[in-house]
């Protein structure tokens, strides 16, 4: 009987282990490899052998470069969607986004954002008018397309919630409506301010960076530190002015400027804090005289209902100011969940403010190829900042500033 011939696996297994490795997967190798990682330990964690392995690092040179010119992205997320100028500009953003890397500059969600639509404009521009009417908005979508292709994910770069009372905060609108009703408040005549502390120097706390990258690297935070007060009515209709409390009352970048035609109202202490002194003097001088001014304008009584919570820098005795002026305080510890500035203004407008220094910063580093993000830091002063604040300020929108009483007030909607 002659012996069973043996099966030809050839064209099985002996296929699989030689199947192709994808350019991805090399560029990992050729990092872990960099970071002191053996050929082997390589090999072991990926299923490949340690021959495999070292003829890749060896070769890393030219791949790189392969990689260098190459669309940042897998194979099978190619799509129809995405054309020639976008893909293009991703190959330049993947490179962008590597140096502020290595130069340990922390790059957010917005700055990747701002890179990319002032990437994808340039590259139009320099193709001509037959890519005039191609527009990209670099939407949340696409970012989180582009960084799958890309292999980014993000990363904290360092690192508070305070315990809220949710029984209070669910009691106390109930008082608050009793309040306004009893009063014969208008949403125009309800008003509610609140401080926050604005590192205005300071680069975002989040980067995207290799997913191999297990931290990023360290970078010194700006700690150049000031307090604004910020608030409006109810209606969303009137934004006051922004008090701004700084460190110092005549610093350098502010000689020969007036603060009296400043955007912002500008207070001064040792710790830049809203302490009671000033809050009695915005108070008196500010608040009342411009909400006046404000109900005159409308034909409305001057009757007015301000909402503060229980912070240090805010008096007891507002009250005893003005027989117009009600003021009424928030319960402990609820701030967080019903404070109207702290359910999504103050966000929306840190967040501008953000988008607009991210636009100075990039603008001034494609114009000055020499110049870096951290060197622009260094040239960015607090009058650059005022300007920022006030037209970040005049960026959030009425239908944010009257939403966010729902949870306090929906009466006020």
């Amino acid at each position: 009987m002659a012996p069973k011939q043996k099966v030809d696996s050839s064209d099985t297994s002996a296929s699989k282990k030689r199947k192709a490795i994808i350019t991805e997967v090399k560029v990992d190798i050729i990092r872990r490899s960099e970071k002191g990682e053996t050929a082997t330990e390589i090999g072991r964690s990926l299923g490949l052998s340690r021959s495999t392995v070292a003829t890749i690092i060896k070769d890393k040179d030219r791949i790189l470069e392969h990689v260098k010119g190459s669309a940042p992205m897998k194979a099978t997320v190619i799509t129809k969607q995405r054309s020639g100028l976008i893909i293009e500009m991703e190959r330049l953003l993947v490179p962008w986004l590597e140096d502020q890397n290595q130069c340990r500059i922390p790059v957010s969600f917005m700055v990747i954002q701002e890179k990319a639509r002032r990437l994808f404009e340039a590259l139009k521009r320099e193709k001509g008018e037959g890519n005039q009417s191609e527009e990209f908005v670099a939407s949340r979508g696409w970012f989180m397309r582009f960084k799958d292709r890309a292999n980014f994910h993000n990363n904290k770069v360092q690192g508070e919630t305070a315990s809220a009372d949710e029984k209070a905060a669910t009691e106390f609108p109930k008082e608050l409506a009793k309040i306004i009703e009893e009063g014969g408040y208008y949403a125009q005549q309800v008003f509610n301010v609140d401080e926050t502390g604005l590192f205005w120097k300071r680069l975002p706390n989040r980067t995207y960076i290799a997913k191999e990258e297990k931290t990023a690297p360290g970078h010194k935070v700006g700690k150049e530190r000031l307090t604004l007060l910020l608030g409006g009515n109810a209606a969303g209709d009137y934004k006051l002015k922004p008090m701004l409390v700084y460190q110092a009352e005549n610093p350098r970048a502010l000689n020969g400027i007036s603060k009296g035609h400043l955007p912002v109202m500008w207070k001064s202490n040792r710790k830049a804090w809203v302490t009671l002194a000033v809050f009695d003097d915005w108070f008196t001088n500010h608040f009342m005289p411009d909400v006046k001014r404000y109900c005159t304008c409308k034909h409305i009584p001057f009757k007015v209902l301000l909402i503060l919570d229980n912070s240090p820098g805010h008096p007891a005795h507002l009250d005893d100011f003005n027989p117009n002026v009600k003021v009424v305080y928030l319960p402990p510890n609820t701030t967080a969940l019903i404070q109207p500035m702290d359910q999504g203004v103050i966000a929306a407008f840190k967040a501008y403010y953000l988008q607009r220094v991210i636009g100075n910063a990039l603008a001034a580093t494609e114009k000055d190829k020499d110049l870096t993000l951290k060197d622009f830091w260094k040239t960015y002063n607090i009058l650059d900042a005022v300007n920022n604040i006030a037209d970040s300020w005049d960026e959030v929108k009425q239908t944010s500033m009257n939403g966010v009483w729902k949870k306090l007030s929906p009466v006020c909607e």
